[in-house]
């Protein structure tokens, strides 16, 4: 008998026959039926006359032909069918068929109707096909189901000796040893394609399949079986690990070891079931073995709630052992955490379901108290009475602790172990409730350290995170009891501070917060200061909603950052009129620079100190909007860095410039080089070299026509990017003069090393001549340098007779300022300036 899946094992054969039945006359000629089986791939075929079935003829008889003789492929096939034809009934179910295929060791049999008429023919492989996949996960190797001793031919023989030794030997596939070193397979399917055309003496080496198709012996018959199904195969190569052939297997191998284990799985289960009859007490000791073997604790007891067995998991959790608790009832265990009402409910839902399953405190021996998962059952007798009740159980105390811990990580910063922003809005809600029901006040305080890039990158993250550590410390001794610390990321902090009576109470806990963190620090043996810029916004002054106070803290601290950082500053209605008129002009700038509308042009001379000839000129940016009239550049180029739109502003700029140059070219003009100021963001683009030649090329401009002024500030921190940068400006024919100069952190020592043309002096060294000492020393000591690395001066900010005749003591070449010309728009430069050199001085 053959093992089958169940949910198959009785259905009908004709729920899995096939149909399709490929026929033929008596008298059809051998050759032409095996050419029609080999066309449709059939391993039988049925020879009738006139609706009866004669006989039948299958890719097995064909081992029995003579391949040697050509003359016997022409004979009819009725001389070499089987006859009679096997057949049953199409309702016989297919354990029955199963059962069959291995008592009489036939592949196929007729499958019939009530009249007998034939309906279809069912094999061996249409079985194997239809088994579900319990059959291959219960044999589960190759190895465990493969013929281990295949059939190996060699190459040389022909196709009479093949057949012989296949029939002889009862394979229906034989691997041949080919003369090159492969292997190939022959099988009875590959014999009726032999009969169909003769191939004459060719040896079978030449007419085998390659290449032969393969499987590990380790390899599961699941794979075996899509590989012979999704290749249209019958058998698979069986090789070891050196690839050597050890076995051959098929469909049929799968069925017979399929047979074999159900009947090695019948005969444990038979033998199984005798021993549990006669065993049924080692049995129970075996579950008694399990209970004491589990890891939760098991509580049996009587109807009465009485404990008559504990297992050792009981003892090791609670550690009672078993023989203080016999007798006894549960409640010895009671953490007193739970009321009466409680034990009641849970025996209210005993009764009523049969079973309870939920969370409860209870207390060790030690009087440690610890949280389980317990589930009760009743279990009833005979008669539907409660006999017993058992209890399992698991400590979840840690468990429960860990998802303590994973809340905590979600509603605490992991650094500081202060709330994080989820948290603090949650308890800045529950504090507006609070005060609204009160009628109360509160503050949000936003804190944002000072300098703090500057320690994170000169000491590293590890430093800063120690820094932030010692910052928070600070803050939290600082706050009142029941004020709320929060740390939002990076260098923010928020301070929550509940019931104020006054406003005056939010400014001192401010002062304090400041004072604590201008305190000097040392980490790593180094003492250093940062401080603190911090914004105040009041409930309900500044805002009633939770979004509202942060965003309005929020503005405050960058206000008290753009007065100068290192104090607070209380929210305002004007600074929200502020920011609201700042964003409406963000967003006219933005309309501004991609039309163009608005933007001009202002260009103040530059003009050589001794001859008051002009030799250059500085291109400054006017913006005049309908809503906000002319807005000073002081106000929208801070505005166009805050918000991001330099680069755009600045790139349009540079193209009026261009243009305006070559509209001057184009009216016979020869104007002067113009100096455009470069910012940080545009000095520091990959592709600004690129965007300035492109820019000359665009609009024809002769060499150093656009010159390039830009602060020293910029270049501090990338020095020898900054030189290659400057270098290629050069190289493009650019003057390039560092602006201001003297009023930022000047180092000396790589001033010589950048390709700069000239200096230009700030105007507040100019604005001081004649009352400040020092500032003449500098002034002297920056011409003097100046001179010596032969790069032009040039003063900033001249407007007096008198400041003029003081730079005359000094090596400064070209003059700028309102005594010289005043910036104007390109026509009264042109009118000025540019018409002939007899007007190139100012009138």
């Amino acid at each position: 008998m053959i093992y089958l899946d169940p949910t198959v094992a009785d259905m009908p054969v004709e729920r899995l026959m096939q149909t399709a039945l490929l026929t033929c006359s008596p008298d059809t000629p051998l050759h032409e039926a095996a050419q029609r089986m080999a066309n449709r791939q059939c391993s039988s075929m049925l020879i009738m006359h006139r609706n009866e079935v004669l006989g039948i003829w299958t890719e097995h008889d064909s081992l029995r032909l003579d391949f040697d003789d050509p003359g016997s492929l022409h004979i009819p096939i009725n001389e070499v069918m089987s006859s009679p034809v096997s057949s049953l009934h199409q309702s016989t179910p297919i354990t029955e068929v199963a059962r069959r295929f291995g008592e009489e060791q036939r592949r196929h049999f007729l499958v019939v109707n009530d009249e007998g008429l034939p309906q279809g023919i069912v094999s061996q492989t249409d079985i194997a096909l239809k088994q579900g996949l319990e059959l291959y996960l219960c044999l589960r190797e190759v190895h465990d189901a493969m013929d281990s001793q295949p059939l190996v031919l060699p190459g040389t023989l022909s196709l009479g000796q093949a057949a012989a030794g296949m029939r002889e030997q009862k394979r229906d596939a034989a691997v041949v040893a080919c003369e090159n070193g492969e292997f190939g397979i022959i099988t009875e399917r590959d014999m009726v394609r032999f009969a169909a055309r003769h191939p004459g003496n060719t040896s079978i080496g030449q007419l085998v399949s390659r290449p032969l198709q393969t499987i590990d012996a380790d390899d599961t018959l699941l794979r075996a079986r899509d590989i012979l199904i999704d290749n249209r195969l019958r058998h698979l190569a069986v090789q070891d690990k050196k690839r050597r052939i050890v076995g051959m297997l098929g469909f049929r191998h799968m069925l017979e070891g399929a047979e074999q284990r159900y009947q090695l799985e019948l005969r444990q289960a038979l033998a199984q079931r005798d021993q549990a009859l006669s065993r049924s007490r080692l049995n129970l000791q075996l579950a008694e073995r399990v209970i004491e073997a589990s890891l939760e604790g098991v509580i049996i007891t009587d109807a009465r709630g009485h404990i008559e067995f504990v297992n050792p998991a009981f003892s090791h959790t609670t550690g009672y052992p078993q023989e203080e608790v016999l007798g006894k009832t549960p409640a010895i265990l009671s953490s007193g955490r739970h009321d009466a009402t409680f034990y009641a409910d849970m025996w209210q839902t005993l009764r009523q379901k049969g079973y309870w399953r939920g969370e409860i405190w209870n207390r060790r021996k030690n009087g440690q108290l610890y949280l389980e998962l317990l589930t009760i059952t009743a279990i009833r007798d005979s008669n539907q009475d409660i006999s017993n009740f058992a209890a399992l159980f698991t400590d979840i105390t840690h468990i429960r602790e860990n998802e303590d811990q994973i809340r905590k990580l979600a509603y605490y910063d992991a650094l500081t172990r202060l709330p994080n922003r989820r948290l603090l809005e949650d308890r800045l809600e529950l504090a507006i409730r609070h005060a609204h029901r009160h009628q109360q006040r509160l503050a949000v305080l936003f804190i944002d350290l000072d300098h703090f890039k500057q320690v994170n990158d000169t000491l590293g993250h590890a430093a800063g995170d120690e820094l932030l550590l010692d910052v928070s410390r600070r803050m939290v001794a600082r706050l009142r009891e029941d004020d709320t610390l929060a740390r939002l990321g990076g260098d923010e902090f928020i301070a929550l501070l509940p019931d104020l009576h006054e406003t005056d109470e939010a400014s001192r806990i401010a002062r304090r917060l400041i004072e604590a963190i201008d305190d000097p620090f040392e980490i790593n043996n180094q003492t250093f200061r940062i401080g603190c810029s911090l914004g105040i916004s009041l409930y309900p002054d500044d805002g009633t909603t939770v979004e509202q106070l942060l965003q309005r803290a929020d503005a405050a601290m960058y206000r008290a950052k753009q007065e100068g950082r290192n104090t607070y500053r209380l929210y305002s209605t004007s600074m929200d009129v502020h920011e609201h008129r700042w964003l409406a002009m963000e967003t006219a700038l933005r309309d501004a620079i991609d039309s163009g509308e608005g933007l001009s042009l202002h260009y103040q001379p530059l003009v050589e100190r001794d001859s008051g000839r002009l030799a250059s000129m500085e291109a400054l940016a006017r913006w005049h909007h309908p809503r906000f009239g002319p807005v000073s550049p002081g106000d929208f180029i801070p505005l166009a860095e805050r918000s991001g739109l330099i680069l755009p502003l600045s790139r349009r700029l540079m193209k009026m410039v261009a243009a305006q140059l070559r509209h001057w070219l184009d009216a016979g003009l020869a104007p002067v080089p113009v100096a455009v100021n470069l910012s940080a963001r545009q000095f520091w683009q990959f592709d600004l070299i690129e965007q300035i030649r492109s820019l000359y090329q665009e609009y024809r401009l002769p060499d150093g026509l656009i010159s390039f002024e830009l602060t020293e500030s910029m270049l501090l921190d990338k020095q020898q990017q900054a030189v290659q940068i400057l270098t290629a400006l050069r190289q493009l024919g650019c003057q390039v003069a560092m602006d201001d100069f003297g009023t930022g952190y000047s180092s000396l020592s790589y001033l010589h090393q950048l390709p700069i043309t000239a200096l230009k002096i700030d105007k507040s060294f100019i604005q001081q001549l004649g009352e400040s000492q020092g500032s003449e020393t500098i002034l002297a000591a920056i011409t003097g340098m100046a001179q010596g690395l032969k790069l032009t001066v040039v003063a900033e900010g001249v407007e007096t007779d008198a400041q003029l005749d003081a730079l005359r003591r000094y090596h400064v070449n070209l003059i700028q300022g309102y005594l010289t010309g005043r910036p104007i728009p390109a026509q009264q430069i042109a009118e000025r300036y540019l018409i002939n050199e007899s007007r190139a001085s100012p009138p």
